[in-house]
């Protein structure tokens, strides 16, 4: 009987090891998956912000550019 309980005690240490082993893949894809999202909002974020300043500065040059169509001085 003592010969029986060593595949089955082997069997639940290996699927112990293989729970440990899903926990830690799914804890890892877990935090990849948190700064990917991270990281995309942060992105997003800048990009807004980027495009609010090429659009000022869109606005300025067409203003300037309407002037000198005009022909006034740019003082």
């Amino acid at each position: 009987m003592a010969g029986q309980e060593d595949p089955v005690q082997r069997e639940i240490h290996q699927d112990w090891a293989n729970r440990e082993y899903i926990e830690v893949i799914t804890s890892s894809i877990k935090k990849i998956a948190d700064f990917l999202n991270s990281f995309g909002m942060s992105c997003r974020s800048r990009l807004a912000t980027l495009n609010e300043k090429l659009t000022a500065l869109e606005r300025r040059i067409e203003y300037i550019e309407a002037r000198v169509t005009k022909g006034e001085t740019l003082t």
